[in-house]
């Protein structure tokens, strides 16, 4: 395992990160984004979902690729997407107890907006453990993997990268962390290959409790 000794500031994704994939809560966000651009652009549900798809390629997400290709408002698409059921979603108090136990700054950045991540939170009983909790309406609409979206985040946490970890289930979206002097962490089922990720765990509780 890789040294993080000197890591203080504490950096997590949300969906897929913090909650395990088998809830399966972006299923429901996808559906939803699905039947607004369907909506907004006047065409079937089928052809939305790849357009979504599409746009997720081309522009890191699928709100980047509306905002860049139709002007749209970010906020009521936001709305609408994140207006889903968290009951699937069950409280971690060991996932919690280890986040509490990290030494230093523990921060949430999420592609998705902050009241949704709030609501995730506090359906895994992680309401309080965090610092931080900034949404892409944080880093002015720019998403995940995009490095301005990061270096806007963190500057206004003050958060020094170099004293920093990141854990994620995208493997893109390591790649600017990296490259700005952070500890990687590829969080998920199956590890992916890449100089930018520094580590990979399936069992984020563990991983973090043998770190403290």
């Amino acid at each position: 395992m890789p040294d993080f000794s000197h890591v203080r500031a504490w950096v997590f994704d949300l969906d897929n990160t913090l909650y395990d994939p088998s809830a399966r809560l972006f299923d429901q966000i996808e559906r939803r984004m699905a039947r607004y651009v369907a909506r907004l652009l006047d065409i079937d549900e089928a052809a939305a979902d790849a357009l979504r798809d599409e746009y997720w390629a081309r522009h890191g997400t699928t709100l980047s690729g509306l905002m860049a290709e139709h002007d749209i408002d970010p906020m009521p698409f936001l709305e609408d997407a994140h207006d889903i059921d968290f009951s699937i979603l069950e409280p971690d108090p060991a996932l919690a107890a280890a986040i509490r136990a990290l030494p230093g700054r523990r921060v949430v950045f999420t592609n998705g907006a902050r009241p949704y991540a709030e609501r995730v939170l506090a359906a895994r009983g992680l309401a309080g453990v965090f610092d931080a909790v900034y949404g892409i309406e944080h880093a002015n609409f720019r998403p995940k993997p995009e490095q301005a979206a990061f270096e806007a985040v963190f500057a206004l946490d003050g958060l020094p990268p170099r004293e920093g970890a990141m854990f994620e289930d995208v493997p893109r979206n390591l790649a600017a962390p990296h490259a700005m002097g952070m500890r990687t962490v590829l969080v998920g089922p199956a590890p992916a290959e890449g100089a930018h990720i520094d580590a990979h765990t399936d069992d984020l509780t563990g991983f973090l409790s043998r770190l403290v």
